[in-house]
């Protein structure tokens, strides 16, 4: 705990502290939103001490996060189409955070918040780190680059990066991909992505989560979820279910992932929550994930931000 306490008043109430550690994306606690002041803060800092043996603790980032998700060879870095996850609990933001209720992806691969030149920049930035990868170990970085960024008044900023696709955000992304995922995969071995087309259907895509009622802090378990009615029109990804004499029980974690593909986001939209709507349990999922509402209360707080 040396210097934190110090390191905590220069950034004032500005700050965001973190597990150094993997925790589905449930390590992550904001000054002034889940610590509500400076002793719920250093309480935190310690644990998260105890429990892995270091703490992260950053400036705090005011904006709109968005995630691209990138191949690379080593040198050629290919993006695919921007997504936004919706880490909280429940419908507006609130509740703790989760590893993700769900994503949206817009037709022009892009979100409807952000410019250009912010998806120029997270795109430059990615192909830098990608350069500083080589440059520092002098060996090529191959695979995945996927950065988690936000766009701020001061431009993007990078939160972090996965060395994996993201979830739910591949669940966006892939099903996009008219390029043959074996050549792509080859490309990134052999080092020749720069002359392979990579390609993605100019489709707009929600995804929703089904989830254990109770999640993320006491979800039930055991519980049998029914998608005997959910349409044809919807695909669905299983996460954390097993299959027992003929029925689908959950876990404690994420269920099923519902998608929606179509040509606009509100059309996907209504394809994922028909789907989610359609599936029995003791469930629940966030129906405001791709809405109009939601996507214009992003697009208002950008414009604010932006003033």
């Amino acid at each position: 705990m040396e210097g934190v306490v110090e390191f905590m008043d220069k950034l004032g109430n500005d700050f965001v502290i973190k597990y150094d550690a993997l925790l589905g994306g449930k390590g992550v606690k904001l000054m002034g939103e889940h610590l509500k002041n400076k002793e719920e803060a250093i309480a935190y800092a310690e644990h998260c001490i105890q429990r892995s043996g270091k703490v992260v603790i950053e400036e705090k980032l005011v904006g709109e996060e968005f995630s691209l998700q990138c191949i690379t060879d080593g040198k050629t870095v290919v993006c695919s189409p921007i997504v936004q996850d919706h880490k909280r609990a429940y419908v507006g933001d609130k509740g703790p955070n989760t590893g993700g209720m769900g994503s949206y992806g817009d037709a022009n691969h892009s979100l409807p918040f952000l410019t250009q030149k912010d998806v120029d920049e997270a795109l430059e930035i990615t192909q830098k780190v990608c350069n500083a990868l080589h440059e520092e170990f002098k060996d090529l970085y191959k695979g995945v680059m996927y950065g988690g960024f936000i766009a701020t008044k001061d431009g993007v900023k990078l939160i972090e990066y996965n060395a994996r696709f993201g979830d739910p955000e591949a669940i966006n992304i892939l099903p996009l991909l008219k390029t043959d995922f074996t050549e792509l995969c080859r490309a990134v071995i052999n080092g020749t992505l720069a002359d392979l087309k990579v390609e993605f259907e100019n489709k707009a895509t929600v995804v929703k989560y089904a989830v254990p009622k109770g999640y993320p802090d006491d979800p039930v378990k055991g519980e049998e979820v029914d998608i005997s009615e959910v349409p044809s029109n919807v695909r669905m990804y299983f996460a954390s279910v097993d299959r027992e004499d003929g029925k689908l029980n959950m876990s404690t974690s994420r269920a099923i992932a519902f998608l929606g593909i179509a040509d606009t986001i509100a059309e996907a939209e209504k394809i994922a929550e028909e789907g989610v709507s359609k599936a029995k349990g003791k469930i629940f999922h966030r129906e405001d994930v791709g809405t109009a509402a939601l996507i214009q209360k992003r697009i208002d707080h950008m414009d604010s931000l932006r003033q």
